[in-house]
């Protein structure tokens, strides 16, 4: 998943960056690089509680959008890259089949967003799960 974020910084602070999609996630960092390391933790952190509350995903919105948000004026703007199969907790291993072109382009698709093959996977059901929850 590919989250915008926001980093901010006020003379004499560190960088400050929010994640607008996940109200209450935040982070910081000495320096523009930290702040960002930062926030992937605090994202997966984020995302951790919110499946640990059996609550909905929210989906990566668009920076545009959010920029039309007045409280994001003067802020830098970034992506940031989660790999969902990065999630504490004791990873299961299964066994499933699926078609090899599939499994090729899901591979192709993976590596060019920076994921791994089971952090799509997991990406990919939940968002399925959170769209088809409310339903």
């Amino acid at each position: 998943m590919n989250y915008p974020v926001v980093i901010h910084k006020e003379k004499k602070s560190d960088f400050g960056v929010t994640v607008p999609d996940l109200p209450g996630c935040f982070s910081a960092g000495k320096t523009m690089e930290e702040a960002i390391e930062n926030v992937k933790e605090a994202i997966l952190c984020h995302i951790e509680g919110l499946i640990i509350d059996e609550e909905c995903i929210p989906e990566p919105g668009l920076i545009e959008n959010h920029k039309k948000n007045h409280q994001y004026d003067n802020g830098v703007w970034a992506i940031v890259t989660i790999d969902l199969a990065e999630l504490s907790g004791k990873a299961k291993r299964v066994n499933i089949t699926v078609p090899e072109r599939f499994l090729h382009q899901l591979d192709h698709f993976a590596k060019k967003k920076g994921e791994s093959r089971s952090g799509l996977f997991v990406s990919a059901a939940m968002e399925y799960i959170s769209k088809h929850q409310t339903q």
